[in-house]
């Protein structure tokens, strides 16, 4: 597997499986299935209420802890040093390790200070191998950065072909901080499955719509964590690495981004509001 380097010099793998909106009931058959095709890194979070069978599967699965990448993220609702430091905890428990390879603040939201500070804690205790943030646009980013005693080594946020994030990568390089995708795939909208340029260029290469988005993004650097409940869709979305776009390619791809969110803009006032429903 492929991997990337951490700020901290932590090997982080580059494709992992993303259990954002897998059934708690279904998690653990999920990510078993994931790590039998050879998935090592697994993204789960306090919000999606399934780190339990994240922490079932991997002890069932025989793999070496170290051979395993455990990603998680700390909820609003938990923010503020002593809640964030308690959910930290709560979190090692769920998922039955002495670890957390990465743990991300979820949003940009509410006592973000606070709960960074035990993020920052728990890393010098070991407890966490590496820290970061989710959903940290470059006002929100840069802010943070400038004003912790760790920068965030990695940011996760929306990327994918048609909200493609290129400045804002460049603001998080510049801090050292690699970026992440969620929805790689775009959860399917905007037609992403038909769309023209990705078929064509996929009939090329004999890969689907699928492979060649996610190719595209890993060539930029980006992390990914593609989620299926389909274990043949599993094999299919971390087999990329066998071919490589063009300059051409990787220029058409480019030409979809629209620079806007397909799913919720974290500057407008009614989204704010909607997050504040939910701590």
């Amino acid at each position: 597997m492929k991997t990337v380097r951490l700020s901290n010099g932590v090997e982080m793998p580059q494709i992992g499986y993303g259990v954002y909106q897998v059934e708690p009931s279904e998690c653990e058959r999920c990510v078993s299935d994931a790590l039998s095709v050879g998935y090592r890194m697994i993204d789960t979070a306090q919000a999606y209420h399934n780190e339990e069978g994240v922490g079932a599967a991997i002890a069932k699965s025989g793999i070496p802890r170290d051979e395993l990448f455990v990603v998680s993220k700390v909820w609003i609702s938990n923010y503020g040093y002593e809640k964030a430091k308690a959910s930290i905890s709560e979190s090692l428990r769920k998922l039955g390790t002495d670890y957390i390879d990465l743990m991300l603040l979820h949003q940009p939201f509410c006592d973000r200070y606070g709960a960074y500070r035990a993020l920052e804690e728990a890393y010098r205790e070991g407890k966490l191998r590496a820290i970061g943030v989710s959903n940290f646009y470059p006002d929100n980013f840069i802010d943070l950065a400038s004003n912790v005693e760790i920068p965030p080594m990695v940011n996760q946020v929306e990327t994918h072909v048609f909200n493609q994030q290129i400045k804002a990568q460049k603001y998080m390089e510049e801090y050292g901080c690699r970026i992440m995708s969620w929805a790689p795939l775009a959860e399917g909208r905007n037609n992403f499955f038909t769309n023209p340029v990705l078929e064509a260029i996929g009939e090329r290469y004999g890969k689907s719509v699928a492979q060649v988005a996610l190719r595209w993004l890993t060539q930029r650097g980006v992390i990914i964590i593609p989620k299926s409940v389909r274990i043949e869709r599993m094999e299919q979305n971390i087999n990329i690495l066998d071919f490589t776009l063009s300059d051409e390619d990787m220029a058409e791809i480019a030409k979809l981004d629209t620079g806007k969110s397909l799913f919720f803009d974290h500057h407008d006032g009614e989204v704010t509001k909607m997050f504040m429903g939910w701590r």
